[in-house]
């Protein structure tokens, strides 16, 4: 049993991760702004869990002062950092905002863990470092090349850990790649609900089907894939939330940086998964062909073989039931967490 605490823990992936680590018998700590995400989520998570949080703090990761209260008032074993802003398109046009939040952080949390005396950090990063591979599947030695401002400050993040750890500061850190989160708890309770229009896929699919939108919109279909679009290794939110786990119970065994890729090792596409979110759900999905999004990569998926044979972990969840799962939330809750807020067209 460890002291987790985890930043961003309401949002998507962080909320979801808070449910296996109580379930696996972990004490929680939960920081969030809040600025992407609803405190309705963690209290979802204790129901589903069974058990209590520690403590939620409404704080954001750069507030010296707070964080350190944060440290002060629980013996925090292990450290895991998903707070950052993650849209592709935003960060093209609001890159200061994404440099500052993300980076900045990062910093700030390091700094409070040294003074506070925590080792040990499990840090969420993103298969965007990668850019527009050279091959496929994609493993945790080739190139970095990001081509949008999140990627890059994935990449730096990154690299200010990789640092961190070269001076000799005791620092145990394991870095996770993953690809594209995608499904929902599945109970229907907790799932993806993201603050206005939607910057991923299936959120925006699910959000059509249930009617809060008219029609999907494509990025391009022009790639050098078999339909067209886009193909991403898309990993069930679970499968990721296990792998998160694992590294939290592993992280204390490995002394300096570990760097694991969390996907499936296969790819699909936008229509791929368009069909497979029309047969989990019995409904249409309209959608059209827009231009590309600026800073997309046309193809990206992982070889996750070393993440496996390191943490002992493997995704087990398919696309079927990715869909069948973010289909369960989005009917049970076609607002998401805001009850009674009105559908956007």
């Amino acid at each position: 049993m460890s002291w987790v605490l985890v930043t961003g823990g309401a949002g998507y992936i962080g909320s979801h991760t808070c449910v296996s680590l109580l379930e696996a018998g972990h004490k929680v700590v939960v920081v969030d702004n809040l600025c992407n995400a609803h405190e309705e989520a963690l209290h979802r998570v204790e129901k589903l869990a069974k058990r209590p949080l520690e403590a939620f703090y409404r704080v954001d990761v750069r507030d010296d002062e707070a964080m350190a209260a944060v440290f002060r008032a629980h013996p925090i074993d292990v450290v895991i950092h998903f707070a950052a802003l993650k849209s592709v398109g935003e960060s093209v046009s609001s890159p200061l905002a994404y440099y500052d939040n993300n980076v900045g952080g990062t910093i700030a949390l390091l700094r409070a863990m040294s003074r506070a005396g925590v080792h040990r950090i499990v840090f969420s990063s993103s298969a965007t470092v990668y850019g527009e591979p050279a091959e496929m599947p994609i493993k945790e030695d080739c190139a970095t090349a990001p081509e949008n401002p999140y990627g890059w400050t994935k990449w730096m993040m990154e690299r200010v850990l990789a640092d961190v750890v070269a001076s000799g500061v005791d620092l145990s850190v394991v870095v996770l790649r993953y690809f594209n989160p995608v499904g929902a708890h599945p109970s229907g309770c907790m799932g993806e609900d993201p603050n206005g229009v939607p910057n991923n896929l299936m959120p925006y699919i699910s959000q059509v089907a249930v009617g809060r939108r008219k029609r999907l919109a494509v990025f391009g279909d022009d790639y050098p894939t078999p339909d067209g679009t886009g193909v991403r290794d898309y990993i069930h939110v679970m499968d990721l939330a296990e792998g998160h786990v694992c590294a939290v119970e592993r992280v204390q065994d490995l002394p300096g940086l570990t760097t694991l890729n969390l996907g499936t090792g296969r790819g699909y596409s936008v229509l791929e998964v368009v069909k497979a979110f029309e047969n989990a759900s019995g409904r249409k999905i309209a959608w059209e062909v827009v231009p590309r999004r600026p800073g997309d990569a046309g193809q990206c998926w992982a070889d996750p073989a070393r993440a496996q044979q390191v943490l002992g972990w493997r995704a087990e969840r398919g696309l079927a039931e990715m869909c069948a799962d973010a289909w369960r939330w989005q009917q049970a809750n076609p607002a998401g967490y805001r009850k009674g807020a009105e559908g956007e067209k």
